[in-house]
């Protein structure tokens, strides 16, 4: 029997760097990073990209029409079937600059859509990401969603069973969110169950957060063990992943890796994805991992605080940087970076992949969850023998000694010890 194989697209990259943009990135990082957003998503084969300057975009078609017949030779040449461009695309002008270019078109929002869509594992991320997708096409009725018909991963922006223009009902989509909505409510429910019965076992969480391919998941995956996906991709995981760890001379803890974050996230997925990072809000601790070796390192690491401010994330919760891939580093960057952690005593430098300089920072994670400890008396009586069973569980007891009246123990341990006892 003959095989049949998977149609691969060919792709194009066009990022347009609109110069009367005074807040807008460095063109080409931003260009290389939506290349790497593109090979991200399977199926596709991006054979060039593009930087496209412009003093402000065409209200038509974004473009000059100069430049529209420039690309449109050499999209013609090359074969492309899919255009992605980096940046916001109005309805008019992807239908305009599809007609002219005789291909199909993706802004970066339904780029990240549909990247989203094939990487969600949960049904709650499933969920979510259909909300985001019908959000997003209900202002556009120039795509069929084919998507609500289909099996696999993927929206069927890209690919998928062909473009039948279906055309698509505001009040049908409206209906299907309503769906979508209750279902979700159900699932966030049930979940909101387990981490209230998360909340009562006592181990702290440490979420870890960062730009996505900083190497969140590689660390997670060392230090737990877990057989997490880590690519270098953008977008390798989405949905939460927990495990429990223990520290060593240390307590165990719940470790919790998110979804990574993207400067410009589409504001669909900010809501959509609100409840995915949620873990987030409850942890004890944030590890921010950072690829410390990477040029725009400083304006991601921005990107992650100002998304993690946007979730209502405080400065109450405790944050260490952790400045990974120093392997990747030469010589010189490498030793400069090392001293300015050294300087810091919330910084660390690490490499997740080779596992330096993971001691001295996991001591740092203990030290940060057992806070200032104390040495208290604490009376219990006969029985009360869950809380004395409690603390000798979490090895708070230094000195136990028992008389008619019940026991008396001598505590070592922090602010947060004394709080959770008080609650049993």
């Amino acid at each position: 029997m003959k095989e049949h194989k998977a149609h691969v697209t060919r792709a194009w990259v066009l990022h347009p760097d609109i110069t009367s943009d005074r807040t807008r990135r460095a063109a080409q990082p931003a260009l290389a990073e939506a290349v790497a957003l593109a090979a991200a998503l399977p199926g596709l084969d991006v054979i060039g990209s593009d930087v496209v300057r412009l003093p402000k975009p065409q209200p038509g078609a974004l473009f000059g029409s100069g430049k529209i017949d420039e690309l449109a030779a050499v999209f013609k040449e090359q074969e492309i079937e899919l255009v992605l461009v980096d940046g916001p695309v109005t309805p008019v002008q992807q239908r305009n600059l599809e007609k002219a270019w005789g291909v199909k078109l993706l802004d970066r929002t339904g780029l990240i859509l549909e990247i989203f869509s094939d990487r969600a594992a949960t049904r709650e991320g499933v969920l979510q990401v259909e909300m985001a997708a019908l959000s997003y096409q209900r202002t556009r009725l120039v795509r069929a969603w084919t998507h609500l018909e289909r099996q696999r991963g993927g929206l069927g922006f890209v690919g998928g069973p062909g473009e039948t223009q279906i055309e698509a009902d505001r009040r049908a989509i409206d209906d299907q969110l309503v769906r979508l909505r209750r279902q979700l409510d159900k699932v966030v429910k049930t979940r909101g169950l387990h981490r209230a019965a998360r909340a009562k076992v006592p181990y702290p969480i440490v979420a870890l957060v960062g730009y996505t391919n900083a190497g969140k998941s590689t660390l997670f995956n060392r230090l737990t063990g877990a057989e997490v996906m880590a690519k270098d991709m953008l977008f390798a995981t989405l949905d939460p992943t927990m495990r429990a760890v223990r520290l060593p001379d240390g307590p165990e803890v719940i470790l919790s890796d998110t979804v990574g974050f993207i400067s410009d996230l589409p504001t669909e997925l900010v809501a959509a994805f609100r409840a995915t990072l949620e873990e987030v809000l409850a942890a004890d601790l944030i590890l921010h991992v950072r690829d410390i070796s990477h040029a725009e390192t400083e304006e991601q690491a921005k990107d992650v605080h100002d998304i993690l401010s946007s979730l209502g994330v405080t400065d109450t919760t405790p944050m260490i940087e952790v400045w990974n891939k120093i392997d990747a580093m030469d010589a010189e960057d490498r030793s400069a970076a090392q001293a300015r952690a050294d300087r810091d005593p919330a910084v660390f430098a690490t490499s997740a992949l080779t596992g330096e300089g993971l001691e001295p920072l996991l001591s740092a994670v203990n030290a940060a969850l057992e806070g200032e400890r104390r040495e208290d008396s604490v009376h219990l009586e006969f029985g009360e023998g869950r809380k004395r069973a409690w603390l000798f569980d979490k090895g708070l007891v230094e000195e136990e000694t028992q008389d008619e009246t019940g026991y008396t123990l001598r505590v070592r341990w922090s602010a947060k010890d004394a709080r959770q006892f008080e609650t049993l």
